[in-house]
C-alpha cells in the first residue's frame, strides 16, 4: 500500500475510519429532524439510538448515561462547569497536566483550582490528591485525566477511584484519550462523569460524548428543546453522531493494539540505539504514543524538516492554536526547558504500519544529520 504521506499523530485524530463514513454517507442521505414523530423523524431517531447503543458498549456504559456533544470540549465543559454549579464546588481540582479543555473549564467556575503535581514519571501525584480530599472544606469537583495525550502515561486510575469515589465529592474523569484503547467501564466505576471524543477513535470532528451516572443527571450547560433526554439542547447531529457509534462498533482493539505497541517500541529503540541522548518521556504509557526529545534540534526545526519529508508528527497537544511551543506537561514532570524544547510526539493507530515507522526513523535521523552538519559548519 502506497501513500503520499504518512500520518503518525492519531492522538490529535484518528483517520475517517470505513464504517465511519459509510454511516456518515448514509445518514447525509436522510432527511429530517430526529426530534419529529413522523416516519423520516422516527428513522433519524433510530440512527441516535443505535448510536448511543454502540457508544455505551464501548465505555461501559448503560445507553441512557450517554449524553452527545458537539465535541469532548464541550462535554468536558459541561462535566466542570455546570457540574461545579449542580453540586455546589467549593473548589475545582485539577493536574499540571490537564488538557486545556479541562483548565480552562475550571478556570471558567470562577472557584479556586486546585492543582495537583506531576511527577517525574508523568503520573499525578496521588498522595497530593488524598491529602487535598481529606483536608478539603466542603465540596470537590476533581477533574482528571485518565490518559495524557502528550506522554502517553496512564494515571493509576483505580488508586483515583478509591480516594475520591468514596468521600462524596464529585469525580469527572477525562477519558478521551483512553476510549477504544483501555476498558473504561463506566457504569460500574467511581466517576460521576466521563468525557469521550469521535475523532479520537476513526470518526469525524465534531461529535463527542459526556458519559453520566443517573444522579449527574442535574448537569446541564446547553438549555434548549428537551434533546438528549433534556440534558443537551440542540437538533441533534444525526450524521455525525451516525459515524460515532459506527466507528465505536469497529474500532475496539486496534487503536493500542499489540501491533501498534511492537512499532512503538521498534521506533524508541532504533532510535535509542542509534542516537546518543535519545530521551523518552513518560513511565507506564499507553503503547501507541511516544514522546520523545534528542538535545540540540528543537521541535519546530525537527517537525518542519519532516513536513517536508511528507512525516505528520508533532510536539504535543494539537489543540494550542496550530503553535509550536513550550509543553506544560513536560514542564510539570520537571524536564529541563532545553530539553523540552526538543520534545516530538509520534502516535499511531488503527491504520499505522510498519512501513510507517521505518520511514520515520530514516527520516528523523537524515534531518538530525543534515542539523547536527550545519550546526557544526556555523560553529
Amino acid at each position: 500500500m502506497t501513500r503520499a504521506a504518512i500520518y503518525l499523530d492519531h492522538n490529535a485524530a484518528s483517520p475517517l475510519l470505513p464504517e465511519a463514513r459509510a454511516a456518515l454517507v448514509a445518514a447525509l442521505d436522510l432527511t429530517g429532524n430526529a426530534s419529529s414523530v413522523h416516519g423520516h423523524g422516527r428513522a433519524l431517531r433510530n440512527l441516535v439510538e443505535t448510536a448511543r447503543a454502540q457508544v455505551a458498549a464501548l465505555a461501559g456504559a448503560e445507553r441512557k448515561q450517554v449524553v452527545f456533544t458537539g465535541s469532548a470540549t464541550e462535554a468536558i465543559t459541561q462535566a466542570v462547569v455546570a457540574g461545579a454549579k449542580a453540586f455546589s464546588a467549593k473548589a475545582v481540582v485539577i493536574s499540571a497536566g490537564e488538557h486545556a479543555a479541562v483548565s480552562k473549564a475550571a478556570e471558567a467556575t470562577g472557584l479556586p483550582v486546585i492543582t495537583i503535581a506531576l511527577l517525574p514519571s508523568g503520573s499525578i501525584d496521588l498522595d497530593q490528591l488524598a491529602s487535598v480530599v481529606a483536608e478539603a472544606q466542603g465540596n470537590l469537583l476533581v477533574a482528571l485525566h485518565w490518559v495524557n495525550n502528550e506522554t502517553g502515561v496512564v494515571q493509576d486510575i483505580a488508586r483515583i477511584n478509591a480516594i475520591v469515589g468514596p468521600t462524596g465529592h464529585t469525580l469527572f474523569i477525562d477519558a478521551v484519550q483512553a476510549f477504544g484503547k483501555l476498558p473504561l467501564e463506566f457504569a460500574a466505576s467511581a466517576p460521576d462523569m466521563m468525557a469521550v471524543s469521535g475523532h479520537k477513535i476513526g470518526a469525524p470532528a465534531g461529535i463527542g460524548a459526556l458519559l453520566v451516572k443517573a444522579h449527574a443527571d442535574v448537569v446541564r450547560l446547553v438549555p434548549g428543546g428537551g434533546q438528549e433526554q433534556g440534558r443537551r439542547g440542540g437538533t441533534e447531529a444525526v450524521a455525525l453522531i451516525a459515524a460515532f457509534g459506527a466507528a465505536a462498533s469497529a474500532i475496539e482493539g486496534r487503536l493500542a493494539s499489540a501491533d501498534v505497541q511492537r512499532l512503538i517500541a521498534r521506533l524508541e529503540a532504533e532510535l535509542g540505539s542509534a542516537i546518543p541522548g535519545f530521551t523518552v518521556f513518560g513511565e507506564t504509557r499507553l503503547g501507541n504514543v511516544s514522546n520523545f526529545a534528542v538535545p540540540g534540534i528543537n521541535n519546530a526545526t525537527a517537525m518542519m524538516g519532516l513536513d517536508l519529508l511528507g512525516l505528520s508528527v508533532s510536539s504535543g497537544s494539537a489543540c494550542s492554536s496550530g503553535k509550536v511551543g513550550p509543553s506544560h506537561v513536560l514542564a510539570a514532570m520537571r524536564v529541563a526547558p532545553e530539553l523540552a524544547d526538543c520534545a516530538l510526539r509520534v502516535s499511531l493507530g488503527w491504520n499505522s504500519m510498519s512501513d510507517d515507522v521505518d520511514a520515520f526513523v530514516v527520516g528523523y535521523q537524515s534531518i538530525l544529520q543534515r542539523h547536527r552538519a550545519r550546526q557544526g559548519q556555523a560553529a
